[in-house]
């Protein structure tokens, strides 16, 4: 997922994939735990896009007050 792609999503579409992400993050941790993670580097990916959408919504904030 690229920070282009996120920036595009409405603040609905961005608290839906943040759950989604951690829900995934907490079965790949789980199936790392059990032995049966197949691409371990997909952790990797899934916490650096969790990052970026908690980045962009912060962003988001810090603009909106910005602008009151």
């Amino acid at each position: 997922m690229k920070a282009k792609e996120v920036r595009q999503m409405s603040e609905k579409e961005l608290n839906t994939q943040l759950t989604e992400l951690k829900a995934e993050l907490f079965n790949l941790r789980f199936q790392l735990a059990t032995g049966q993670l197949d691409n371990p580097l997909r952790i990797k990916t899934i916490r650096k896009d969790i990052a970026r959408v908690k980045t962009i919504v912060r962003e988001r904030e810090l603009s909106l007050g910005k602008e009151v």
